[in-house]
């Protein structure tokens, strides 16, 4: 099977698709615009673990093409741009293309390859969110409890009160806490990359982040997009199962839906297999950063994918597979970031220029940076990824890959 470039997609994985049906070519705008969370003003870092949509679709002229033609034009922009390599994925139904642009290893010029794994970032919210859903589908939770219930003293300082702060409001970003990956105290060792194997234990990340200020809203206030709230999130899967966040998603997710290349790393700073290197622009150099602390995001964006994966991933949570009816209308109800754009618990909904809806999210870490969108009913995706991300928001590859994105997914 060859991709839209016209090279050979490997066959390493065969040529089946995640549902298991051969792949048939495909025959066959508006940029969704994201403010990454603020940054440090002494580093101008990124709070890493993903970015989530915070300002309206702009418009634009409509680019003319088939969706993978749009989006293997945006990742030439990006190499172009200065991204290593940049690899993509439309699917409409059983249909299947795919995109890649530059190279995966800069060292061995090797292609970027669209069946390779790369850390996935902020997309591993949605798997946290959907274990947690599952638990009150089986009356084990409710998303209304509060933190203090589940993890007692874990949010008591410096004005925060867990007892005042549900568990909907951690998935849903409205709990008013800081983001720990804000503070020069985590995000300096992390973008320098000191040390891959540091420690993290997931009270300390939240309690640097209690640390950082005195609440600025109230709980359930407003919208405020903090990495703090996803580990709590973990910590409340372990305090109700008895296990970390990573086993319940591998025994609930990964495995159910047989996501192959998919890993909720802990301690293991590695990529193994068949990956894209990702890598880190200091100043004018670029270094290496595939080796990087996965301790720092935890369930805020420790897990390792690949586009297929992430694609059925996406398609069995838009399609209920994973939650129950009542679930699925929590995991949809959003609360308010932007005009044309809506938070859910663990997923974003936005209004794109062409009339469109679509649900997705993107994800940001050391080294990769990675967004995904799908239809309600999840027969139509688009996703991309690229191998630089250097913490900092608003560069031209964001984008331009950006809004290929977003044209491919109007073009379905």
């Amino acid at each position: 099977m060859r991709d839209v470039s016209g090279a050979r997609i490997p066959t390493n994985t065969g040529d089946a698709g995640v549902d298991g049906t051969a792949r048939r070519p495909s025959t066959a705008r508006g940029k969704w615009r994201r403010l990454l969370p603020a940054a440090t003003a002494a580093c101008l870092l990124m709070t890493g673990a993903g970015p989530a949509v915070a300002a309206a679709p702009t418009t634009g002229s409509s680019p003319t093409g088939s969706p993978a033609d749009i989006l293997q034009a945006g990742a030439q922009q990006g190499v172009a741009d200065g991204y290593p390599g940049v690899i993509g994925m439309v699917r409409q139904g059983d249909t299947t293309q795919y995109v890649h642009a530059g190279v995966g290893d800069r060292a061995t010029k090797t292609p970027a390859d669209p069946k390779a794994k790369f850390r996935i970032g902020s997309n591993t919210k949605a798997f946290v969110s959907t274990v947690l859903l599952q638990l009150e589908g089986e009356k084990k939770l409710s998303l209304d409890d509060t933190v203090e219930r589940w993890l007692p003293g874990a949010v008591a300082a410096n004005g925060y009160d867990g007892s005042r702060i549900t568990i909907r409001q951690l998935l849903n970003h409205t709990s008013g806490l800081p983001d720990y990956l804000g503070s020069l105290q985590i995000n300096g060792p992390y973008f320098l990359n000191l040390n891959p194997r540091e420690a993290y234990s997931p009270q300390s990340l939240v309690d640097v982040a209690l640390g950082m200020r005195a609440p600025a809203t109230e709980p359930g206030e407003k919208f405020g997009y903090s990495n703090t709230n996803y580990v709590l999130a973990g910590m409340v899967i372990k305090a109700v199962t008895g296990e970390d966040a990573a086993a319940q998603i591998q025994r609930r997710i990964i495995e159910p839906l047989g996501l192959r290349d998919t890993s909720f790393p802990t301690s293991d700073p590695a990529l193994h297999g068949n990956h894209l290197r990702g890598y880190v622009l200091r100043a004018i150099l670029i270094s290496d950063g595939t080796v990087s602390n996965v301790q720092v995001t935890g369930s805020a964006g420790a897990m390792v994918s690949t586009m297929d994966d992430l694609a059925a991933f996406g398609r069995a949570l838009m399609t209920g597979k994973l939650l129950a009816p009542a679930q699925m209308a929590e995991l949809k109800t959003t609360v308010p970031v932007a005009a044309g754009v809506g938070y859910g618990l663990g997923i974003e909904r936005m209004e794109l220029p062409c009339g469109k809806s679509a649900w997705g999210h993107n994800g940001a870490v050391l080294g990769y940076f990675s967004e995904w969108l799908s239809s309600e009913d999840g027969t139509e995706q688009v996703l991309h990824t690229n191998n630089e991300f250097h913490m900092l928001a608003g560069t031209p590859g964001q984008a331009h890959t950006g809004k290929a994105m977003t044209d491919a997914f109007c073009a379905l």
